[in-house]
């Protein structure tokens, strides 16, 4: 295996006032090809500063982070956004689709930002990605006419269509009710069967153990880090789940 996530003494340092917040207090992780980690802690434990570290979505104040072999510290902002794009997909909990667009078109655009052009046809390989999540027959529906869990397939759809080193999840079932919430992490399984390195950031147990390893994260530091031994296969946990009503939308309603 080769490893797609190596930090260094990873530290994130912000300015509050006269106040320094030290969010991540020197983090060494290691992510082989092909894992399926959680990231689990409590709020303010550092796991979503680590996210967008992992990411590309920010900048570490000291140490190193390695993405698929290459050292991001010293790359220009460009470079920055060119790696994030074509080494990351993106899963998030509001979903974070376009409104008035359709699930291919939703999908199809992280390509348009990818100067490598990398994938040349574009549309084509949108509908590939949105097969591949089960939603050949929604290319052409807009967010407003699809379900939450189909509206997160479409953002998995569009995490996967760069074709990324990891994907990365943060909190990706936290708008949706709990059977649905299953259906989205069989689908996490199934795509990591298949080779995809998968991150999840999540504060809830029960869902990391549907994952292989569980990292667990308080005050900045990793206490803890251990693989699943009696994993969740959520394939098996689905038909034992009472399914929705007609009507409901696999939405948590607030």
């Amino acid at each position: 295996m080769t490893t797609v996530i190596e930090t260094r003494g990873l530290k994130k340092n912000y300015r509050m006032g006269t106040v320094t917040v030290h969010a991540l207090r020197g983090i060494n992780l290691s992510v082989e090809t092909g894992e399926f980690v959680s990231i689990m802690g409590a709020s303010g434990s550092g796991k979503s500063t680590l996210m967008n570290m992992l990411g590309c979505l920010d900048t570490p104040s000291e140490g190193e982070y390695l993405l698929d072999g290459e050292n991001v510290n010293n790359l220009t902002r460009n470079q920055y956004a060119d790696i994030r794009n074509q080494k990351v997909g993106f899963v998030f909990q509001g979903f974070n689709l376009l409104a008035k667009t359709t699930a291919l078109e939703n999908v199809e655009l992280p390509l348009f930002y990818d100067r490598s052009n990398r994938v040349p046809h574009t549309r084509q390989a949108a509908m590939d990605a949105l097969e591949r999540v089960g939603l050949a027959d929604r290319v052409h529906h807009e967010p407003n006419q699809m379900s939450g869990g189909e509206q997160q397939r479409v953002a998995i759809a569009r995490a996967l269509v760069n074709n990324p080193a990891i994907i990365l999840a943060d909190e990706p079932t936290g708008n949706l009710d709990s059977h649905t919430s299953v259906e989205i992490l069989a689908l996490f399984q199934e795509l990591n069967e298949q080779g995809i390195t998968v991150v999840l950031v999540t504060h809830e147990p029960d869902l990391a153990l549907y994952t292989r390893r569980v990292i667990q994260m308080s005050d900045g530091r990793i206490v803890g880090d251990k693989s699943v031994e009696s994993r969740l296969i959520a394939r098996e946990v689905l038909p034992t789940l009472p399914t929705l009503e007609n009507g409901e939308n696999g939405e948590v309603q607030s």
